[in-house]
């Protein structure tokens, strides 16, 4: 595979630098590069900001609104959004659904739903684990019963990212209990956030913030024409999404990012009056940490070089969730080491405190990006994924 960039691709990236920094708001990227918060209208406008410019959803067929860039171009792009510190394209609709739908949807339901999702009319979360049902999500028990043209649902959905935001949820339920293999007899629903029988809670995690929340079904009535796919043959749709969930779990563009500022401030610290950046042991933690991001990062250009040619994500992107995780979460454990003992406050206590804004958010990121190695499936799932589907083990 040739690395190299080509003078049309070297433009390319001088164009999406430009437009970035003329577009980007300075106070939200001040947000994302500390740690802070972002909220529904940051997110949102981001959003809104990239799908006039065209750029929402590169991924997408030209036809609904993709860019028709090669896969060099969207790598490009995606790294210039993490070294410059967008805010992340929420995933949900135009990452993660609109792939189902592409495939799987019907003309009726790609004309109702893809449209508002592109422009960011509507905001999309994912209804997947349960209480008791996370990685063994076939476990699931969340119920819908068909009861003329609706399905009425009932059941609970945990840890449901940004639903607080969400106009719309994708939802596994369950349409038929009898079935001898526990991944048979789930389908796939689109469910309107507002419908009756809904509520939010939310969970407050242990940063401090409102990122996940519970989600709780009674009785909600959901048109039959929100069935994505066959009745009883939603898991086909949940391991083809689960594919493209995976493939941007490793955030390599903002690791690269969060690398380079972990070397800038390791330069500033001291060990034993020398910067910290010298000692051998840091050193050494260190660069292992950066040759697996640059053989992460070769090995997703390979898998994207894979997606141009048609194909769809295979059970080997899970090596892209499991790789990628660990290092972010051994990049947060770096930068928490440069900090020290300031480290271990969540926020400044008062005016002249003996450490930076930045600095008292290494915590919360930290506790933050624990979870990285179980969502989209815990890691040690993905090992075994690996194993079965690609090892034959």
């Amino acid at each position: 595979m040739d690395l190299n960039y080509s003078p049309e691709e070297a433009a390319f990236r001088d164009e999406v630098r430009a437009w970035i920094r003329a577009n980007l708001p300075e106070a939200v990227r001040d947000k994302v590069l500390n740690y802070r918060e972002l909220t529904k209208d940051d997110l949102v406008g981001w959003h809104r900001t990239l799908a006039r410019k065209g750029w929402v959803a590169p991924h997408w067929p030209v036809e609904w609104g993709g860019t028709g860039w090669t896969v060099v171009q969207r790598y490009i792009f995606e790294e210039e959004c993490g070294a410059a510190g967008c805010p992340p394209v929420v995933p949900f609709g135009v990452r993660m659904c609109a792939p189902v739908l592409l495939r799987f949807g019907t003309d009726a339901q790609k004309q109702r739903f893809l449209p508002p999702m592109y422009q960011g009319d509507d905001f999309w979360c994912q209804g997947y684990s349960e209480p008791g049902s996370g990685s063994d999500l076939a476990s699931l028990k969340t119920r819908a019963v068909r009861d003329g043209d609706h399905y009425v649902v009932t059941g609970q959905k945990i840890w449901t990212t940004l639903a607080h935001y969400a106009d719309w949820i994708f939802c596994l339920v369950r349409t038929d209990s009898g079935r001898e293999k526990r991944q048979e007899g789930i389908s796939f629903l689109l469910i309107d956030m507002t419908s009756p029988g809904i509520t939010v809670r939310p969970i407050m995690l242990m940063d401090g913030g409102h990122e996940v929340n519970e989600v709780f079904f009674d009785e909600v009535r959901v048109p039959v024409e929100n069935l994505v796919h066959e009745e009883h043959k939603g898991w086909t749709v949940a391991k083809y999404l689960l594919g493209y969930e995976r493939m941007g779990t490793g955030n390599i563009a903002v690791c690269k990012r969060e690398l380079a500022r972990v070397k800038a401030l390791a330069a500033q610290a001291t060990k034993d009056g020398k910067p910290l950046l010298d000692d051998p042991r840091f050193r050494d933690r260190l660069t292992r940490v950066e040759v697996e991001l640059m053989a992460l990062e070769i090995t997703n250009l390979r898998f994207l070089d894979q997606l141009r040619g048609g194909r769809p994500p295979g059970a080997e992107v899970s090596l892209l969730k499991i790789k990628g995780t660990e290092i972010q979460q051994s990049i947060t454990e770096l930068m928490m080491q440069t900090a020290g003992p300031f480290a271990q406050a969540f926020r400044p206590l008062a005016p002249g405190a003996p450490f930076d804004t930045l600095t008292a958010s290494l915590t919360a990121r930290y506790c933050n990006v624990r979870k990285a190695t179980i969502y989209a499936g815990s890691n040690e799932i993905q090992r075994n994924i690996i194993a079965k589907a690609t090892l034959g083990l």
